[in-house]
């Protein structure tokens, strides 16, 4: 595959060979990120741990201090007063028994986040084989099963990321837009990757962080020190 001018012109700005501290990573990848539109920033993980074992699975979620810079359209399921208060908070799309059904017809997702109340858990359960795949079904562990649905909404809004291994034992996130500065990002970055560290499980054996790697969304990668994030 041939890669584009802009990208091959960027990766001239990047030692391959060289692992990067996070500061100075960040600063090359805003400088490489030269697309027309604002770049998001991703952050990928490889860690040391099995994911087909189930005390070594690494998820949970964080509100980055400085949001990831997309706007966030949220769903939530509630009934009655718990439905009120989604919408209060800012909810975009709040329903119950006729959400499934839009959903399952309609084959509606015009939406990035979805939170549901305990109660409603057993209704959307019957989603689980679209909303799962799509890495939509609210779980408690992501805040996204919560009672205390405008506290999940404003965090969803305010830039609340969940981060999960995937089958290959590595977490993809992202942590902002290039245009939000090597500063931020790099607040952002040490926000999650100090939430990742600290979800390490106590099963993993080893090296922790294999590699750890920051891109924007068509630029190169850049290599960062991951022995150094844990010291």
């Amino acid at each position: 595959m041939r890669k584009g001018k802009k990208y091959v012109d960027s990766a001239k700005l990047v030692d391959r060979t060289k692992l990067y501290d996070p500061a100075e990573a960040l600063q090359t990848v805003v400088s490489t990120a030269k697309a027309k539109f604002d770049e998001t920033v991703e952050l990928h993980v490889k860690l040391g741990v099995d994911s087909r074992h189930a005390d070594q699975q690494v998820r949970g979620a964080i509100v980055l201090p400085h949001g990831t810079g997309k706007q966030v359209r949220v769903l939530v399921f509630a009934k009655g007063p718990k439905a009120a208060e989604a919408e209060a908070a800012g909810a975009d799309f709040v329903g119950a028994e006729d959400m499934v059904e839009r959903i399952q017809k309609e084959n509606f997702f015009d939406y990035d986040v979805v939170i549901a109340t305990p109660d409603m858990m057993g209704l959307v359960g019957r989603l689980g084989k679209v909303l799962g795949p799509k890495g939509l079904m609210p779980n408690p562990k992501a805040g996204t099963v919560s009672m205390d649905v405008a506290k999940a909404v404003q965090e969803s809004k305010a830039g609340k990321i969940e981060y999960r291994l995937d089958k290959t034992n590595i977490i993809h996130c992202p942590i902002g837009k290039a245009s939000f500065g090597a500063e931020k990002l790099q607040d952002n970055f040490s926000a999650l990757m100090g939430a990742i560290i600290k979800a390490k499980p106590s099963a993993a054996k080893g090296q922790y962080i294999k590699s750890c790697v920051v891109a924007s969304t068509m630029g190169p990668g850049v290599k960062i020190n991951g022995a150094k994030l844990t010291d």
